[in-house]
């Protein structure tokens, strides 16, 4: 699983021309699926995503999590995180996961967010949507994930 996570002020996704979902200060999360992703693999990324400290504390030092300050947690489906440009100039996106893994892996991503995190947004999985932030920082960390169970 590959994810960009983006410390953000506020952060929303539109679809058809309508806000669909939307957060103030938190994280927006970008979320591609690839093969070899298993149920233990997306909780230990939430765990991670969760976990990370990169929100300030009183000193300014990155010290606390998106839990710690209670922030807004927006998921995004984006398979285009595979993308592979070392041949040529058009991407292949063979390292994205069918449509219908993708969307059971993204599925239970939200569900175990929602689970564990009071305030989750997520986006509409394989729709056309436009999505604002105000980048916090700017702060922008990849995290890729691999390994069996």
């Amino acid at each position: 699983m590959r994810v960009v996570i983006q410390r953000v002020n506020q952060a929303s996704v539109q679809v058809d021309g309508e806000i669909v979902a939307a957060i103030n200060q938190g994280l927006l999360v970008l979320v591609c699926s690839q093969p070899g992703d298993h149920p233990d693999l997306i909780g230990r990324m939430l765990g991670k995503v969760l976990k990370l400290r990169i929100f300030s504390d009183e000193t300014g030092k990155m010290n606390r999590s998106l839990q710690d300050v209670q922030g807004g947690l927006l998921l995004v489906s984006q398979f285009t995180l595979a993308a592979d440009v070392s041949k040529g100039n058009r991407p292949s996106f063979t390292g994205a996961l069918p449509p219908e893994k993708a969307r059971q892996d993204y599925d239970l991503l939200v569900s175990l967010a929602k689970a564990a995190h009071p305030v989750v947004q997520c986006g509409v999985f394989g729709a056309d949507m436009k999505v604002s932030l105000l980048n916090d920082g700017p702060v922008t960390i990849p995290i890729e994930m691999t390994g069996e169970v």
